[in-house]
């Protein structure tokens, strides 16, 4: 949708729809007021946050108005009283100026680069570098039996007790990163809390003896839970970037699972491409970079 009104097809925040609907002008088979009512967020703390992503993409010029509530709460479906809710959350915030006479009008933030930029593709000294250059909160360190599917991916016997650690990943006071780690029970009982705290996890499992070798990874995306929201001071239900990575050694054993939640305003994802001739087409491939995420 643009200022002028023009509807989109659908709201996605990182690709995603958020409740799984379309949120169009004049659809009411797809929106959030019939078919949402039972979903975790209220219907104001949804449409606060697909306006507030809307505001940052420069959906708005902020030099005419937004739409009024009456339009709004017939986009979204809802009442006047929830998109009151949101709009006033937002001028709070500081994202929208509220004018008599004129309407309500998008502030525009200045272009903050993301703090941390980084290639999820970096190679393994990379992602010691920036382990060593970001400051971590060890939330919890635990032993348990690991999930079925945790064993299964990392090739244990079901049952196997793991170490499993949940950390905050900061760079300049501002939380990016929330990792969950698994390791094999040993790899966990060679080190101590402190250790986990002021040394990147890689150097920790390589003093135990493991020579990394590679990493498998998957990129997707996930909605904030309380839990994490609050440890990366955001709202519930925002979206977050998702990386879940194997590491492996230099005899090809698994030595770490991590499941990794980015923020994306603090977070920047880049690659680099190069057209490359084939005998059957023209493709892309990635180009070499240097800089790497955190585990």
């Amino acid at each position: 949708m643009d200022q002028h009104g023009t509807p989109a097809k659908h709201v996605k925040v990182l690709g995603l729809e958020i409740w799984g609907l379309e949120v169009t002008q004049g659809d009411s088979s797809a929106i959030i007021g019939s078919q949402a009512d039972d979903n975790l967020w209220p219907k104001h703390h949804r449409v606060y946050l697909i306006l507030k992503q809307e505001i940052a993409d420069g959906v708005y010029s902020g030099t005419e108005p937004m739409q009024g509530e009456i339009w709004l709460a017939e986009r979204f479906n809802v009442s006047r009283i929830t998109i009151r809710k949101a709009m006033g959350r937002l001028t709070t915030e500081g994202l929208v100026e509220r004018q008599r006479g004129r309407g309500t009008f998008a502030r525009h933030q200045h272009d903050h680069s993301s703090p941390v930029m980084a290639s999820l593709s970096g190679n393994i000294e990379n992602l010691v570098a920036l382990g060593l250059e970001t400051d971590v909160d060890l939330i919890e360190l635990t032993y348990a039996v690991a999930p079925p599917h945790i064993c299964s991916v990392m090739v244990k016997p079901e049952g196997s007790v793991m170490q499993r650690a949940i950390r905050v990943r900061s760079l300049d006071g501002v939380p990016f990163s929330h990792l969950t780690t698994w390791l094999p029970e040993d790899i966990g009982r060679s080190f101590t809390d402190n250790e986990m705290r002021d040394t990147p996890l890689l150097r920790l499992i390589e003093r135990a003896g493991h020579r990394i070798a590679k990493a498998e990874q998957s990129i997707s995306a996930k909605l904030a839970a309380p839990e994490v929201a609050q440890l990366l001071q955001i709202e519930p239900g925002e979206p977050l970037l998702s990386v879940q990575r194997l590491v492996y050694d230099d005899v090809g054993l698994v030595v770490e699972y991590i499941s990794g939640l980015y923020r994306p305003d603090t977070y920047e994802h880049r690659m680099e491409y190069d057209r490359s001739p084939s005998s059957t087409a023209e493709i892309w491939t990635t180009r070499t970079t240097t800089h790497g995420d955190v585990s």
